[in-house]
């Protein structure tokens, strides 16, 4: 998948998409991430990519014609986004969506944002990834390339990590443990040391269930409600919201 960023700082770009799993993704093919200097584009000697909004205002907006430069020169893939709180809200569901593509592009804004011609005549769609303003969009930017990048077969390693996270399903994750078995007087579920793959599944979907409907019962609402075997499910491992469970109770 390959995804170019327009920004004017395209070292922040680089400088995080090279390491960890987006850098081992790269060095295997699955990724290609290029960032372009917007500023590479401009045509004065201080390289000035923002100017006075028209009929006054606090603020600089962008200037259309090095972002038009730019995105013509590096002829992208399509669609080309704007991180932009005006967006469609990122979430596991449009990551997928996103993974899905052979590619995509993104315009990071700063200051007041970009000159609305670039909204109008050179976007395709918009990406907000929540409710709150940044300095930039790049921070967003990167942001959405992990999002849609795990998800990428092969980019994770283990094909079923993606189905097991949160929002996999609408379900927040299940608890996770490690060795040692036992650390301070904390003894790991023995379920999951039980070697029933079965009893297992099933004690990891009663948690997410359980702790989605602490932390987020607005998802579990999302989901159309719970159904009755989940309902049952929740009172064989005593985790039903009226019984006040926790995520170590045994069944």
């Amino acid at each position: 998948m390959r995804v170019d960023v327009f920004t004017i700082f395209p070292e922040l770009i680089t400088g995080y998409t090279e390491q960890s799993i987006l850098g081992r993704a790269a060095t295997a093919g699955l990724l290609d991430v290029r960032a372009h200097d917007l500023r590479d584009h401009t045509t004065d000697t201080h390289r000035t990519v923002d100017d006075a909004p028209f009929g006054g205002g606090a603020g600089m907006v962008m200037k259309p014609e090095p972002i038009f430069a730019a995105v013509r020169a590096a002829e992208p893939p399509r669609p080309l986004f704007y991180v932009s709180p005006s967006g469609r809200l990122l979430d596991q569901e449009y990551a997928a969506e996103l993974a899905a593509l052979e590619g995509f592009s993104l315009l990071c804004g700063r200051y007041e944002g970009v000159d609305e011609r670039v909204r109008t005549e050179l976007i395709d769609g918009e990406i907000s990834i929540g409710d709150y303003v940044l300095a930039g969009g790049e921070l967003a930017a990167l942001v959405i390339i992990e999002a849609a990048a795990r998800l990428v077969p092969g980019v994770l390693g283990n094909a079923a990590s993606p189905e097991d996270e949160s929002f996999s399903g609408g379900l927040l994750e299940y608890p996770h443990y490690t060795r040692p078995a036992e650390f301070e007087g904390l003894a790991v579920p023995s379920v999951l040391r039980s070697g029933d793959h079965g009893a297992v599944e099933q004690w990891r979907l009663a948690q997410s269930l359980a702790r989605t409907l602490q932390h987020r019962p607005d998802l579990i609402v999302a989901r159309g409600g719970l159904t009755e075997a989940e309902v049952r499910l929740l009172e064989r491992f005593d985790l039903s919201p009226s019984t006040g469970g926790s995520t170590l109770d045994q069944p």
